[in-house]
Formats: C-alpha cells, structure tokens, sequence
C-alpha cells in the first residue's frame, strides 16, 4: 500500500484518495473542470465534489442545476460570477453557495488564471437530470470523460 512520509497510509480501501491528475478535463462547457469524488469515483450518495480552473478569459457556460445547491470556493485568482443575471465578484478565500435551479455562470475576467473548489449536493435522481445548459456551449463537440 502507497503511504505518506512516516508511514501513514496515503489510500485504504475505504478512503480513496484523488488528485486533479487522476481525473480528465472536461471542458465542454469552458474551462477545465474535474469532478474528483463522486458516485462513480468513490460511490458517494449525497454530492459531488471537484475543481475547476479558468484561465484569463475562459468561462463555464450559463447553467443550471434542477435538483442541487452549488457551493464555490476560490482558491485563487479572481472571476466573476453571474446568477440570475446579478453580478457577483469573487477573489481568492471568497465562497458563495447557488441554489437550487438558479441560472449561474463563472467568467475569469482577470489576467491570472483562477482555481476553484465546488461541491453539489444533493443528487438528482439520475445524473442526465442534473445539469441543464441555458447557453450554447463553447466546446460542445468535446468527448465529456465519464465521471460522477
């Protein structure tokens, strides 16, 4: 079993442990986000949980979430945040939550790329239903990895 220094386990059957690495992009909806701990990587059943990182310019497309709150976190760098049509600004340290079915949309409108933390919960009862896009999409042709 791979461990920490010290000898801690890093990773046992019951605790599995991911990085951004490990996961692909997906970015058909802009940016470059990776859904880390979800039904499928770790058979969660309430949320799921990855990052997102936006370079100077990109943007995750308007959308929204029928069944699920969105909770964001910025680790770094700085973008904008719309929901329903209101301005939000966010810098790093800053979170804010979405709620449920609330039309949202992420634009990096800074010179330095940012990095975020989100989580949804709860589930949509299938995960087709848990995602409605509300703006045409900027990289729709993209293959979308399976994930949570």
């Amino acid at each position: 079993m791979p461990s920490a220094q010290g000898g801690i386990p890093v990773s046992t059957p019951r605790t599995q442990k991911f990085t951004a690495q490990d996961v692909a992009p997906n970015r058909r909806r802009g940016g470059d986000i990776r859904v880390l701990l979800s039904p499928k990587t770790v058979k969660s059943t309430s949320g799921f949980m990855g990052v997102l990182t936006l370079e100077p310019g990109e943007y995750v497309s308007e959308h929204r979430h029928p069944y699920s709150e969105e909770f964001l976190y910025v680790v770094r760098g700085s973008m904008l945040l719309t929901v329903e049509d209101e301005p939000v600004r966010l810098g790093a340290g800053d979170s804010v939550m979405v709620a449920i079915d609330d039309r949202h949309r992420l634009e990096n409108d800074g010179a330095e790329p940012a990095f975020v933390v989100f989580h949804l919960s709860p589930l949509a009862p299938r995960p087709e239903l848990g995602h409605v896009d509300t703006e045409p999409l900027p990289a729709p042709d993209q293959v979308v990895p399976e994930v949570g």
